[in-house]
């Protein structure tokens, strides 16, 4: 059902639609349930970026009535998978575009990348990131969390199958990217087995000398 679409192609003969000097990207990553959205939300109320979460970008074109990737989209998401560079990468690039052109210029771009090729892509196509902000949690703490948001979240990726799924796709995908710009000089790790304002004093911290 799912091997028959063609995905949106990606050019990157161009090189970058914008260089580091017109926009500010940070990439927010962290396991599943490390509370980046709630971190996310009080960086856009004190430092006025613009939140682009990759999943909820996806989620959003999954129930997007007519959308060719819906159906794709909703098996990847369920099987704890990574949704193909091609389809997150282009909603990211369209939503940044739209808000540049609305005189918005940084960027939380949230759980993204999570693949090696997605961070590579991104940065020649889009623009090269800032940093990287990695909220680090241990698994049993993230696993509370998505099981107490899943009473309420209607996702369908909120329960311990598909949990546990995400938990290995982000371990064996995900830490090779941090890994990465970590040798880069690029990642700013924060504990987040503490309360939601001890993490944020730290965000605070840490990034003030980065933006």
């Amino acid at each position: 059902m799912t091997a028959n679409l063609e995905l949106p192609k990606l050019d990157t003969s161009k090189g970058a639609a914008f260089t580091s000097d017109q926009v500010t990207v940070v990439f927010v990553l962290g396991g599943p349930g490390a509370v980046k959205g709630t971190q996310c939300n009080r960086l856009v109320e004190d430092y006025h970026f613009i939140h682009l979460s990759a999943g909820d970008l996806l989620r959003a074109e999954q129930n997007r009535e007519g959308s060719q990737f819906g159906s794709l989209i909703n098996h990847y998401i369920t099987e704890g998978l990574i949704v193909p560079q091609e389809i997150t990468i282009s909603l990211l690039k369209n939503n940044i575009e739209e808000n540049y052109k609305k005189g918005n210029t940084k960027f939380l771009v949230d759980g993204f990348p999570r693949k090696m090729d997605q961070a590579i892509t991104f940065e020649e196509i889009i623009v090269p990131s800032k940093f990287v902000l990695f909220f680090d949690c241990p698994e049993d703490v993230m696993l509370e969390r998505l099981m107490e948001r899943g009473k309420t979240s209607g996702r369908v990726d909120d329960n311990v199958e598909s949990i546990k799924k995400r938990f290995k796709t982000f371990e064996e995908t995900s830490m090779p990217v941090i890994n990465m710009f970590a040798s880069k000089n690029k990642v700013i790790k924060i504990k987040c087995d503490q309360s939601v304002d001890e993490v944020y004093n730290d965000v605070q911290k840490n990034i003030k000398d980065r933006l």
